[in-house]
């Protein structure tokens, strides 16, 4: 970044309560700097999906990454922020932040902080560094929630005002960046769902077609049930991860092993291990029931519906909670696991057995009905063709994540020296 220039060190500190800082900032108390309005939940008749009154935000559940995204509306709002508000969880869990796009009704997970003696962009990046002294706070209640004056209390760094400007046009240019880059991955995405629905139903170069139970579909093409597969040898095994009495407990998690995989570490089409949970390997031996290996294709079944990823090249195997059921390809001649992800991943299979999972008070799939979905089955070289251009968008997707992944890691430093005044910016 230009801005890079600007900054100096050779700076003299002082001692606070809540660390060193330049001689020339002060710390103060939030509500010094802000006018604060702790959230209220309104009537519930007040409130409905239908966009009548005002945006109702209830909690951290409604949170994007920089605003939130209306799921309820209420006509009666008990409380209210503003446009440019700082939106705070004040309720499990506590601590994440968001701006108010719109005037709002806040329900009593959230707070609203409007900052008053405090340059307003500066306040929303400060308020990241010491939301940990809340989140402490909010660990020794009952219930995992921080008060008013709790939040009031709640000491912050305060540099002169023309500083603060400054820094917060250093970290809002991040900001900016790694927008752009989310707006250029849904864009992806969007383009990979519309060549998914084109591949998966047209196919490449055919010129005959047929109606089937999934729609019209290239003559030359097959329709099979999972169970077919399975009979026919094309799949070995689908097995989903019910260790019965055996299941690991909380108590058992260790922190290395095997990787212990839920629905929430299907990610991108992969398996993402980075914050899963692990247990020994001596107990995951025993198990051995819905253990994965690489190139099996997972699906989450349970809870969290229709993630789908397939397992990378893993020295041994990964074990699977009762929310994943793995498919392990028996031919490879006959079926590309790449092709079976993407099927999975597509409209129409999502669409079905997001309608199924609901005919269920568990919101769950079982491997019985698993069984009984259907999925097209093309020749092998037309498995591998349609999988390899959409591996392609996916590719360049991976390329936008990792390049987001360094911007916000280049702002996690920029924060941890600027917003405690390690190094200064010239103003």
């Amino acid at each position: 970044m230009a801005q890079i220039k600007d900054l100096k060190t050779g700076i003299k500190y002082k001692d606070t309560p809540i660390g060193k800082i330049p001689v020339d900032w002060e710390v103060v108390r939030l509500s010094d700097v802000s006018e604060i309005n702790m959230g209220q939940s309104p009537p519930s008749e007040d409130c409905s999906q239908e966009a009548k009154g005002l945006p109702f935000y209830q909690g951290n559940a409604d949170f994007g990454s920089k605003y939130p995204s209306p799921q309820k509306w209420c006509i009666n709002s008990k409380k209210i922020a503003n446009e440019g508000d700082i939106l705070i969880s004040v309720r499990a869990p506590v601590g994440d932040i968001n701006i108010a796009p719109h005037k709002c009704c806040i329900g009593r997970g959230l707070a609203a902080v409007s900052a008053k003696a405090v340059h307003d962009e500066f306040l929303y990046h400060s308020l990241f560094l010491h939301m940990k002294a809340l989140q402490k706070i909010a660990q020794g209640s009952t219930f995992e929630a921080v008060n008013s004056k709790e939040l009031s209390d709640l000491m912050v760094f305060l540099p002169p005002v023309l500083e603060q400007k400054k820094i917060a046009e250093f970290l809002t240019a991040v900001d900016e960046a790694i927008d752009k880059i989310d707006q250029i991955i849904e864009k992806t995405k969007e383009v990979k769902k519309g060549l998914m629905q084109k591949l998966l139903t047209r196919g490449i170069g055919h010129k005959k077609f047929k109606k089937t139970e999934l729609g019209e579909i290239p003559e030359k093409w097959e329709i099979k049930t999972f169970k077919k597969l399975l009979e026919g040898g094309i799949l070995s095994k689908i097995q989903d991860g019910n260790h019965g009495n055996d299941h690991p407990k909380s108590s058992d998690y260790v922190p290395s092993g095997v990787p212990f995989i839920m629905a929430n570490n299907l990610v991108d089409g992969t398996v993402d291990i980075r914050d899963c949970k692990f247990i020994r390997k001596d107990q995951a031996d025993k198990l051995r029931v819905g253990f994965a290996i690489s190139g099996d294709v997972l699906l989450s079944h349970k809870g969290t519906i229709g993630r789908v990823a397939i397992v990378p090249e893993i020295k041994d195997y990964i074990m699977l909670t009762p929310q994943v059921t793995y498919y392990r390809i028996g031919r490879v001649d006959k079926l590309s696991n790449a092709f079976l992800r993407y099927v999975m991943e597509s409209r129409g299979f999502q669409e079905h057995i997001s309608k199924l999972s609901k005919q269920s008070t568990r919101n769950y799939i079982g491997i019985s009905q698993q069984k009984n979905l259907f999925m097209v089955l093309p020749s092998l070289n037309e498995q591998k063709q349609i999988a390899e251009i959409l591996s392609s968008v996916d590719n360049e997707i991976v390329e936008e994540l990792n390049h987001k992944d360094q911007l916000e890691s280049l702002k996690r430093g920029l924060m941890q020296v600027l917003l405690t005044g390690k190094i200064r910016v010239s103003v």
